[in-house]
């Protein structure tokens, strides 16, 4: 049985270079591709869990019928303390199942690479430990987490977004920014009024900073994961 389950919920949402830095150190990776029909596993097993981003709110069943039972394997996650790792919507689906509170169209919409600010929680957590104060990470949402599980550990803000990234338990960390993508990725996204040359202009300037950043926290997430 391969080492990391990652559920895709949509085609631009792949892996990414998240899923290049796991297998760099040492995981097997399995991905299924949800959005093209692939079956999410009833059960996850010994297996650490990886959801990624999609245009859905995480109950959204009536638009993506493949949500419900990745909602179970999160749950499963929480419930056995298997490693898990949510980008936006897998970000929110954390939230939703551990007890928070998820909203469309909420608040001020991020796109483009944006300063993200840790919080001193974030000192004593095993991903998050002893990174720059301030690092970016590219952002594409309007949906977002708008309430917290009530034990959850509040890790990362943005003054239009505060829940950018918390830890449930031990070992399940939800973000809300996307550390798998290159800046290219932003000319990829739908012309909706963003002038996508300009932030990918200021993302390749701030990439050279936060990639770093980004991959030692793979890295530090492949080592839980390897442990548990």
């Amino acid at each position: 049985m391969r080492d990391v389950l990652i559920v895709q919920n949509a085609a631009s949402g792949g892996p990414r270079r998240l899923g290049e830095w796991l297998k760099e150190d040492g995981l097997e990776l399995e991905v299924v591709r949800a959005f093209e029909g692939d079956a999410v596993p009833e059960e996850l097993g010994e297996r650490a869990l990886v959801v990624l981003g999609g245009g859905y709110l995480p109950s959204e069943d009536g638009r993506a019928p493949w949500l419900a039972a990745t909602r179970a394997l999160v749950r499963e996650t929480l419930d056995e303390g298997r490693p898990y790792l949510g980008v936006c919507l897998g970000g929110q689906m954390l939230a939703e199942v551990a007890g928070g509170l998820v909203k469309g169209d909420a608040g001020e919409p991020e796109n483009g690479s944006t300063a993200i600010t840790l919080r001193p929680e974030a000192a004593e957590d095993a991903l998050f430990h002893g990174l720059p104060e301030v690092v970016t990470a590219i952002e594409h949402h309007k949906d977002a987490v708008v309430e917290l599980p009530r034990d959850a550990v509040w890790l990362a803000e943005t003054e239009a977004c505060p829940y950018q990234a918390f830890r449930v338990g031990a070992a399940a960390w939800g973000v809300q920014f996307h550390p798998e993508v290159w800046p290219e990725r932003i000319l990829e996204w739908d012309d909706r009024g963003f002038d996508l040359a300009e932030l990918h202009r200021r993302a390749l300037l701030d990439e050279p900073a936060a990639t770093p950043v980004w991959r030692e926290v793979a890295r530090r997430f492949s080592g839980v994961s390897r442990n548990s």
